[in-house]
């Protein structure tokens, strides 16, 4: 019989293929009993993994329970939610880990010692840029976070400025595990000739990747753009490959184990994301710390996490604002041997910004709720 502590991890992903949700599973697969339930095949490590139908995404509530304000018929009628708790029933736990918003409310539903809620971003201003998101769905995730993340033992988020707006708008002490990159011993490679810059990720309209493109193609000196990205807006891709010339290059993305392989290639991770909302302004994404971990120099846009580590590390330069202008005169600034010191700050860095220095906050959370 296995002596260790039973840990739940809850998540409404494809957990296998969840670079955060991952890490738990990783962090604690040693020491407890780890059993996952969400979308996809079970991740290694765990002693059980209940599987949540792919086709049941937690984001479809029903629209007239939320347009009507019916929120708790809404969250428990949920087809995901329904189809969770069936497969959690009669279960209890040491703990339960639940990964975001959504998660939170059925954790607190299943027997054990206490849950500790991850958010993986600010959910109640998630898209406020668009009309009907604020006016239906953000109040919904209000009530979510006063009706159960309140109640939860302990909770973490990604980032300072999202930490302190859960913390003012729902007396939510969260602690911060941003999403670092797993350490990895490397050495920064030589400046290329032209400089080569490199940007990673999904394919979105509100990711500025055209303003990247844009200033590239405006900037004097030669410098080259690779672009490594996931379809999620198939039009939007299109766009972007049809901008391709001898300097700009559109790649299929790569997994998420060969991505620092490749990224290590380049000189410069760029990153300019405007704050269209909340979550764009205070982001400290994956793809920050891929490019560190990947020992680049970055250039991004004025956004207030990210300009906090890059001034404090060195390892980069922060655009005047979030314009193709702002981003070619960054570009036509670089020069080799700044270029060079970028990649050796990252070098210096890349230990204490990597996800080992971020987990212990989970590990310490997990072990204050079970007592070990």
């Amino acid at each position: 019989m296995d002596a260790r502590p039973r840990l739940l991890i809850l998540s409404f992903s494809p957990i296998a293929a969840d670079a955060r949700v991952l890490k738990q599973v990783r962090l604690f697969a040693e020491d407890y009993a780890v059993t996952t339930c969400g979308h996809g095949p079970a991740p290694d490590g765990v002693v059980e993994h209940l599987s949540i139908p792919d086709e049941l995404a937690v984001w479809r509530y029903d629209r007239g329970r939320v347009a009507t304000r019916r929120y708790r018929s809404a969250y428990w009628s949920n087809p995901a939610v329904v189809a969770a708790k069936r497969a959690l029933a009669g279960r209890s736990f040491d703990a339960v880990l639940a990964d975001d918003v959504d998660a939170v409310g059925l954790a607190l539903s299943v027997p054990s010692r206490g849950v500790h809620a991850d958010l993986h971003e600010y959910s109640p201003r998630q898209k406020e840029d668009l009309l009907r998101w604020r006016v239906f769905v953000g109040p919904f995730m209000r009530w979510m976070c006063r009706t159960f993340v309140t109640k939860a033992t302990s909770v973490t988020t990604v980032g300072q400025g999202i930490a302190e707006e859960y913390r003012r708008r729902f007396g939510v002490a969260a602690d911060v595990v941003t999403n670092a990159a797993p350490y990895v011993e490397r050495e920064p490679q030589p400046v290329h000739d032209p400089i080569r810059l490199v940007h990673s990720g999904a394919a979105l309209h509100d990711r500025n990747i055209m303003t990247i493109v844009d200033a590239v193609d405006a900037a004097s000196g030669g410098c080259t753009l690779d672009l490594y990205l996931t379809p999620n807006d198939p039009a939007y891709l299109d766009s972007l490959k049809a901008r391709q010339n001898a300097r700009i290059t559109v790649h299929d993305p790569v997994p998420y184990d060969e991505l620092n392989e490749t990224l290590s290639a380049y000189d410069v991770g760029v990153h300019v994301l405007p704050p269209v909302n909340f979550n764009n302004t205070w982001a400290l994404p994956n793809k920050f710390f891929d490019y560190v971990q990947a020992r680049l120099g970055l250039i991004i846009g004025p956004s207030p996490e990210m300009a906090r580590v890059v001034r404090e590390r060195g390892i980069g330069a922060v655009a005047d604002d979030f314009s193709t202008a702002a981003l070619v005169r960054e570009i036509e600034r670089l020069a080799p041997a700044q270029v060079a010191a970028y990649k050796s700050a990252s070098a210096d860095a890349a230990r204490d910004l990597s996800a080992e220095s971020q987990v212990v906050v989970w590990r310490r959370a997990i072990d204050g709720i079970t007592g070990r």
